[in-house]
Parts: C-alpha cells; structure tokens; sequence
C-alpha cells in the first residue's frame, strides 16, 4: 500500500505485531491456464458452518472477481479485462450455491477502492474508474438471474490500520458502484478517514431498491464506541439517505481481514458487537 510506503517509522511500530501471523499475503498463487470452477465441497462446507445459525438472516461472503485478479497474477489470459470476466464467469457457481442455500450473498470488493493505491497505485485516476466499471460489469453478469434482494455488495479501502491517505474518494467512485445489481451497498463509515463520506448519499441519493448498510464500527480499532456514537452516526447517514428504513447498522468490515490477521482482541470484538446492537437499537427508537 502506498500510504504505508512513504511511513516506513508506522511499520516499524507495526511490525511486532505481524511477526506473530503466519499468513503471507504476498505469494498467492497465479492463473497459467483456465480458470474455472472445479470443486464445490469446500463451498458446501463453509456454508454447512451457519445452517441454522439464529438470526433474522444469515449472510455469507465471497470474493469479488476484481480482488482475485487484482491479487493473483494473470500468466494466462491475454488482457486484464479477459481474465476478471473469466474469473467472474467461474465465481457465477459460487454466488448461485450461496443463494440456493438462503443466505444472503455479500460480495467483498475491496478491490473497488483498495486498488487505487495499489495496483493502479501510480497511474491516473481515470484509469483506476474504468477497473471499477470493468468490476462492477463482470458482477453485474454472474449475477444474471439472482434475485438482487439476496445480494449485498461490500467496498472497503483495505482493512488495516494505516494512514490510509491515499484512499481514493468515495465520491469518485460512488457513481459506478451504484451501476451494480446488488439489494444493498456495505459501505466504510466509521474509520477516521471515510467518517465524512456519508454527505455523498445528500449529493447522490442512493438508486430506487437499494439499501446502505453503513459502517459504524471501526474494525481495527480495539476503542470500543459508545452505544450513543453508533445511535448518533446512524442519524446522520439516516438523514443523508432521508429514509432511516434503508439504513442498516454494520461494521466496516471483517474482524480479521485475512485468516490469522486481525487488529481487535477477541473479547474486544464481541465487546464492539454488543455496542453496535445497542446503538442500533437507540437510533431505531428515535428514527422510526
């Protein structure tokens, strides 16, 4: 990441701490042939985890074809853009099993944002919007013929503790990700950087049928915010949808975001978790 680049002192605070993982996530592996989709136990698996898990409704998550192109290199496709339709054409299998089983399908796409400052980290903005579109196109298409009610899209910056300075702008981006076919949009807004970045929904209301599900937890952070900080930031986003029944209270992200990677104490996260169903349930006593 760029913004960790130019903070070599950062790293050499954070280091300690990544000494601990084992997870190197600088040796994923690359396409040399093509790319499909061969086995789904696995799959079958991991969603077998939360059968019959206790809540309203249960989501599960996959990778958007963007952070898998973006993150294993391509040796085999001629172009970039050939080779995240064929990725994306392979995760169609993946979207229609989770659906299948009644979970709701959340799609990470860190890439949507993240990849500004990496991989498109030293070409013209304009470059990195027409990976977004490409993105946001490929998805669009292996999710032909699922219900867009049973689909959230998940778009983050990188899930680390950082400087993040070089993050693109929400609003720069924010038109494209509207072009996707999703129920609902999972947005970063509780981290010092994006906190502001619920006024764009003011400027560009979110499209017809579309909900936000709108980050109030800061995932790596081990703060734990104050049931009437997460009741007061839903407010605000409420107010900037206008309609507090299109809101859902989040996290920014995940708690760990690679196996084995995470900023927040286990204890701490429950301890988050429990704030964020409070605050939610302050902000639905005043707002509904």
């Amino acid at each position: 990441m760029r913004d960790l680049l130019e903070h070599p002192d950062f790293l050499d605070l954070a280091l300690p701490r990544r000494e601990r993982t084992k997870v190197n996530l600088m040796s994923a592996p690359a396409a040399i042939g093509e790319v499909s989709y061969r086995d789904t136990s696995e799959l079958e698996a991991e969603c077998a985890l939360v059968a019959g898990a206790p809540f309203a409704e249960t989501f599960m998550t996959a990778a958007s074809p963007g952070i898998v192109a973006a993150a294993m290199e391509n040796r085999h496709y001629p172009t970039r853009e050939e080779y995240v339709r064929a990725v994306a054409a392979a995760l169609r299998t993946e979207y229609q099993a989770i659906v299948e089983r009644g979970l709701l399908l959340q799609i990470d796409a860190p890439d949507l944002a993240l990849e500004r400052h990496t991989l498109f980290a030293d070409r013209p903005l304009a470059e990195f919007l027409a990976w977004v579109e490409l993105v946001v196109d490929a998805i669009n298409g292996a999710l032909d013929g699922i219900d867009l009610e049973r689909v959230r899209l998940h778009v983050c910056w990188g899930n680390y503790e950082g400087p993040h300075t070089h993050d693109v702008a929400f609003d720069d981006i924010q038109p494209l990700v509207y072009e996707a076919r999703v129920g609902a949009l999972v947005i970063s807004m509780a981290n010092a950087r994006h906190a502001h970045e619920y006024r764009c929904f003011e400027r560009r209301p979110l499209p017809d049928g579309m909900a936000l599900v709108a980050g109030v937890i800061d995932t790596t952070s081990n703060y734990v915010e104050h049931p009437e900080v997460v009741a007061d930031r839903l407010a605000r986003v409420a107010a900037a949808v206008g309609d507090p029944r299109r809101v859902m209270a989040g996290t920014d992200c995940g708690f760990d975001t690679s196996a084995g990677i995470g900023d927040v104490a286990p204890s701490l996260v429950w301890e988050k978790l429990r704030a964020l169903r409070a605050g939610a349930d302050l902000a639905s006593e005043r707002l509904l």
